[in-house]
């Protein structure tokens, strides 16, 4: 997928790094995400989820906030504020280039600045928080020890998830006054709640504040045994999978642009991450999955190859089927295919020791029909174009891309 990399002033001028994830073609909508307190547009849970959401036709932004990853600044002078100020910039810096977004995703303390954001900004349709806190003052449990030293010298280093970093006794009394309940209330877009019961970062019960503050439409979807930072990647594709899905009902999607990127009448195929076997397949406007079972190396979230072969394969049956009685005017109420594939020996004498392909069909046909036509629907289903592509031998190019 194409990236576009650039930076942005943020709320102090100083600049910001972001990464624009880019789906072939016209995107559908443009997202914008927020990261978790202290991390960065690049974490894996950031990473997955934007290339999940572009493969499904999504412009993605990420970006640093003030003085974290790439991005220029202090960020000891940073604060709750300045988070939103930031992602305002943000939404400015995608709107100058005509793609204001329409969805906004927050992670953490991102999800809680998203929600504080995005009153401020036109054309938001949706909002999305993972692991969101209700309270931003919420996190300082994870440093309470050093709050007296804080408040004594006014900035001091705590440790957090593993790093130093200064904290300032500003960006504490930020966070003291930074109750979201009233933003929640005010919200004026639809809201999905993502959360796992088992986070032990910001507790589910956050989860629930937050929905009960807010007003209708809303939704709430477990992310069972996820952690805090969806380190898992098939935490991660679901959280995306969800997303998109969801956000169908509520932002204006345009339809995919398959006039550039992907060219009518080509499929193409790109596996969503170096981890497991999982692939996005865009085909016109249309986009599918395919992946391997548990047993053979991958995360079981879709057909494997072979079982997408064996379902155009029925697909095809049932629609040749159904044009012929149609055509015949015959009372056929309904048309099921089972297709099952195996590998069996040859029983060509060019080839005895060799293995062939094998599909079985079982077709049920539904209706008042004779023997009769019953009979001829089945002579039929061998006029399957799919059928007789795969009965006559076939011949495949391939040649790498330049």
């Amino acid at each position: 997928m194409p990236t576009d990399r650039f930076s942005f002033p943020g709320h102090d001028g100083a600049r910001l790094a972001a990464r624009l994830d880019l789906p072939p073609g016209r995107p559908r909508a443009t997202a914008l995400f927020a990261h978790c307190f202290t991390c960065g547009k690049d974490i894996p849970a950031a990473r997955r989820i934007a290339q999940r959401l572009t493969a499904l036709g999504f412009a993605v932004l990420r970006f640093d906030f003030t003085g974290l990853g790439h991005s220029a600044g202090e960020f000891e002078n940073t604060s709750f504020t300045s988070n939103v100020e930031d992602l305002q910039a943000a939404c400015a810096a995608l709107t100058a280039m005509d793609m204001a977004p329409s969805l906004l995703i927050g992670h953490s303390l991102g999800g809680a600045a998203v929600l504080k954001a995005a009153a401020q900004m036109d054309g938001v349709k949706a909002v999305v928080t993972i692991g969101a806190p209700f309270d931003p003052g919420h996190l300082t449990r994870h440093f309470e020890e050093d709050l007296p030293r804080i408040r004594e010298q006014g900035v001091a280093e705590v440790q957090l998830a593993g790093r130093r970093i200064r904290i300032s006794q500003g960006f504490l009394d930020d966070i003291a006054a930074g109750a979201l309940a009233p933003a929640i209330s005010r919200l004026n877009a639809a809201l999905l709640v993502l959360h796992g019961p088992r986070d032990d970062v910001v507790g589910i019960d956050n989860a629930s504040e937050i929905f009960l503050a807010a007003r209708h439409p809303k939704s709430f979807v477990t992310l069972d045994d996820a952690d805090h930072l969806l380190t898992r990647a098939e935490d991660a594709h679901y959280a995306a999978d969800l997303i998109a899905t969801w956000a169908g009902r509520y932002v204006d999607l345009a339809d995919p642009d398959t006039s550039e990127g992907v060219p009518e009448g080509v499929t193409r195929v790109s596996e969503v991450s170096a981890d497991g076997f999982l692939q996005d397949i865009r085909a016109g406007r249309h986009v599918l999955a395919a992946d391997e079972p548990a047993d053979m190396g991958g995360t079981d979230k879709a057909p494997s190859p072979y079982g997408l072969l064996a379902a155009g394969l029925g697909a095809c049956t049932s629609m040749t089927i159904r044009i012929y009685a149609r055509r015949k005017g015959w009372p056929l109420e309904g048309v099921s295919v089972d297709v099952s594939h195996a590998k069996t020996h040859a029983t060509d004498a060019a080839d005895p020791g060799g293995k062939i392909d094998r599909f079985t069909r079982v077709i049920r046909l539904d209706g008042d029909l004779d023997d009769d036509q019953r009979a001829r629907l089945l002579q039929i289903a061998d006029k399957c174009p799919v059928h007789r592509t795969l009965e006559r031998a076939n011949r495949i190019e391939t040649s790498l891309a330049e």
